[in-house]
């Protein structure tokens, strides 16, 4: 055990503190994952419930990249542990509201939306301030397990949340998922507010130039420009499968929603056994692992779009699981070892405002798109759209090292 690269992680001072508090916050944003929607189906009129139940699901998310973009003024100077509470705090807040306006039927649809974006807002910088933590409490070497820790506890979150979540709506209903929910950003805003004690996180040197705009950052860095395109296409490209697969599984197999469900556990375990072999590439070179790895994801979803037998998409939709926390680690980790560490935390909020808005975008594109090629076609331009973009990615790396030499 003390010889894997994660018992320093896990044993650090700093982080004993704060890993608890992420757990349970993680499982709570787990369980939200299916009472979001729930909620929303319950709300929303019948005659545009599809419409409301979208609305939903986007404001949980998308109003983070607005945050990114409008806040940064005022929040890029900030220590990042005040940007993971502050964060937890508005979340609690916002959250909690929804059961208990929902108790006394004052709840409506609209109202519901309003506070599902209202609670995300400052999520961009919550998540730069968390891994700017890592960054600065851990030597450099260390950052891809830090970053696989964490990215370990979301993937077991998504395995166990929507579980517990399912239980919960069937006795309590889905109002109480969101109350449990904000129970546990209330855990994680104590522990970065209170637990963390002064002088836990150091600050960096030359603190002066941390009011520079994220995006004047990356664009500043090269490579760091690069790393964010390369992020966007992968995860816009991505987004469609979101509309493909159940569309796939309903029409073209003609199954039933537990096949689907198989599909995205079999991603899930993937995914939690991705976040497990992380720390140990850190000895490899991480540029051209990160471009492989987007390879390898596209290659795998293939099958998808070939129609190969179920049990075999499945297996290597589980195995694009596996190459998903790898990435996210990979990448951040990038981020982390280019990025001045006092403008680490307004490059990391661009770049999570990026993310956050890739995989919507892909997934709205991917509803026109499947009517005009089927959903079969759609996988299939996923799956070679993303090996391609690996590959372009591969050569510009390649290149880059021959005009060195």
């Amino acid at each position: 055990m003390r010889s894997s690269p994660y018992w320093s992680v896990i044993t650090h001072a700093t982080l004993r503190r704060i890993l608890p508090g992420f757990a349970v916050s993680s499982l709570g944003d787990g369980m939200a994952v299916v009472a979001v929607s729930w909620l929303a189906i319950e709300l929303a009129p019948a005659t545009h419930r599809g419409m409301w139940v979208a609305s939903a699901a986007a404001a949980y998310t998308l109003s983070g990249a607005v945050g990114a973009l409008l806040l940064g003024r005022f929040l890029r100077h900030h220590h990042p542990a005040r940007l993971a509470g502050w964060d937890a705090v508005l979340r609690a807040g916002a959250l909690g509201a929804i059961p208990m306006l929902y108790a006394v039927g004052a709840l409506g649809i609209e109202g519901y939306v309003a506070l599902l974006a209202l609670s995300s807002v400052l999520h961009s910088w919550g998540q730069a301030g968390v891994y700017t933590l890592i960054a600065r409490v851990l030597p450099e070497q260390e950052h891809l397990a830090g970053n696989a820790v964490l990215s370990g506890v979301g993937s077991i979150a998504t395995v166990v949340g929507p579980s517990l979540a399912t239980l919960l709506i069937t006795f309590a209903g889905p109002a109480t998922v969101l109350a449990v929910d904000a129970t546990t950003f209330l855990v994680l805003a104590f522990t970065f507010l209170v637990l963390l004690p002064e002088g836990a996180v150091p600050e960096p040197e030359g603190d002066t130039a941390s009011r520079s705009p994220g995006f004047a950052v990356i664009c500043r860095i090269p490579a760091l420009s690069g790393l964010l395109a390369l992020s966007f296409v992968f995860f816009f490209l991505f987004g469609p499968v979101y509309v493909a697969l159940p569309m796939h599984v309903s029409d073209d197999l003609g199954a039933s929603a537990g096949v689907l469900a198989t599909f995205y556990t079999a991603f899930g375990v993937g995914a939690v056994l991705g976040s497990v072999l992380t720390g140990f590439l850190s000895s490899l070179r991480l540029w051209p692992v990160t471009a492989g790895i987007v390879i390898g994801f596209g290659t795998l979803l293939l099958p998808l779009g070939l129609g190969a037998p179920t049990v075999l998409s499945v297996v290597c939709f589980g195995a694009a699981g596996l190459l998903w926390p790898p990435y996210a680690s990979l990448s951040t980790a990038l981020f982390q070892r280019s990025a001045p560490s006092a403008l680490l935390p307004q490059a990391l909020a661009a770049h999570s405002a990026v993310r956050v808005l890739s995989v919507p975008l892909g997934t709205a594109l991917g509803g026109p798109l499947v009517a005009v090629l089927g959903p079969v076609g759609i996988l299939r331009l996923s799956a070679v759209g993303i090996a391609t973009t690996g590959a372009v990615a591969s050569v510009a790396l390649t290149l880059r090292v021959v005009r060195r030499r």
